[in-house]
């Protein structure tokens, strides 16, 4: 391994991962994260194949199929419910037995990944971020946000959407733009009935329902909003009950079922994909600090992880720092940015109201690429 001492901002899916892999192979990682409660917002994660195969090297698969949901195939219904296609979720390549789908809480996989963190010895130091940082005789000199420093190898930029590092390595580079679209999710009982993903289309907006355990499932709505707004909590659940009208069937009941003590989030959708490199030096980013995707794909926590895994791979074979970073870069720039552009241009297809197969068939053609080894 070519760094011995690795320092992690942000600790999320990407970061969490990263430090797995590396204290995994020996490395003094240091974990940095700016909430100092390491609290994670949202509901549920669907999962596709490759994140399984991603999940399954990251050595937790075992742990996600006990706690969430694993199965196959997506189910096309139209507004009143009805079964219209089914489509095929390809089991990766590479690994023997995996499913092509699945799903789990967010909190849930946050907990799991949390704990594996802690018993790697990862040293954990919550509410803080980086100030500044220089690179000076072959190391990364850093300081932090409560001025303390800190001499690092390698520095590895998984803080998110709205990343500082980014900000630090390339000041000018774009920011993360509204898509247009804006997603609603609530975490609502899972019925026997619902045994995979479901899509609902040929309506307003675009639903969905993804298991995410035993007794549990998300729903999702995907609605065209001219501007990035905020929804307040209080009575967030009377604006997604008037989306859902004259939706049938399972949603008509879980229309029903909303009201106050609904934990519904709204979040307005960001993507980009940064120009390559997402390195400078000896610091690198990962995850949606370097590419943030729309959630068409279900693919932002897997491509996440599977940075993570590469990464480490480079970082163990390489001969240098900045021949791992050209590796790394060589292997996950047109992955990564596979996925970011066709979940835009989904999007595009479901607010211009495109047909079934329209919104369909580019998902189809994206989950056999990614089924691809990475």
């Amino acid at each position: 391994m070519i760094a011995a001492s690795v320092l992690i901002t942000g600790a999320g899916i990407a970061g969490m991962s990263a430090a797995i892999v590396l204290a995994r192979a020996g490395v003094k990682v240091d974990l940095v994260e700016w909430d100092p409660s390491w609290r994670v917002a949202g509901t549920g994660i669907t999962i596709t194949g490759p994140t399984l195969r991603a999940l399954h090297s990251l050595g937790v698969l075992e742990e996600v199929r006990q706690l969430g949901y694993t199965g196959h195939g997506i189910r096309i219904c139209g507004m009143d419910g009805a079964t219209l296609q089914e489509l095929q979720t390809p089991a990766p390549k590479g690994i023997d037995g995996l499913e092509g789908s699945g799903g789990i809480l967010r909190p849930v996989l946050h907990e799991l990944l949390a704990r594996r963190v802690r018993e790697l010895g990862v040293n954990v130091r919550l509410g803080l971020s980086v100030e500044a940082m220089t690179e000076r005789d072959g190391h990364v000199h850093v300081v932090f946000t409560d001025w303390s420093t800190g001499d690092y190898d390698f520095v590895i930029g998984a803080d998110g959407a709205h990343s500082r590092i980014r900000e630090l390595l390339f000041p000018d580079a774009p920011k993360p733009e509204y898509t247009g679209q804006s997603v609603w999710r609530v975490v609502v009982p899972r019925p026997p009935s619902i045994d995979r993903r479901h899509y609902f289309l040929g309506g307003p907006v675009k639903v969905g329902l993804s298991p995410v355990s035993r007794d549990e499932m998300y729903l999702f709505l995907l609605q065209a909003r001219p501007r990035r707004d905020r929804i307040p909590q209080f009575g967030a659940h009377g604006e997604l009950a008037r989306l859902l009208e004259g939706y049938g069937g399972i949603l008509s009941e879980i229309r029903a079922a909303l009201g106050i003590h609904s934990s519904i989030v709204f979040r307005p959708v960001d993507a980009l994909v940064l120009d390559a490199p997402w390195f400078r030096g000896r610091a690198l980013l990962i995850g949606d600090a370097a590419h943030p995707t729309s959630p068409q794909l279900a693919s932002g926590a897997g491509m996440a992880i599977e940075d993570a895994l590469v990464l480490g791979e480079e970082l163990l074979r390489a001969e240098s720092i900045e021949k791992a970073c050209d590796a790394f870069m060589r292997r996950r720039f047109g992955r990564c940015g596979l996925v970011v552009r066709n979940s835009l241009e989904i999007g595009r297809v479901e607010k211009r109201g495109g047909s079934v197969g329209e919104q369909t068939a580019l998902v189809e053609e994206s989950l056999r690429a990614l089924a691809e080894p990475i």
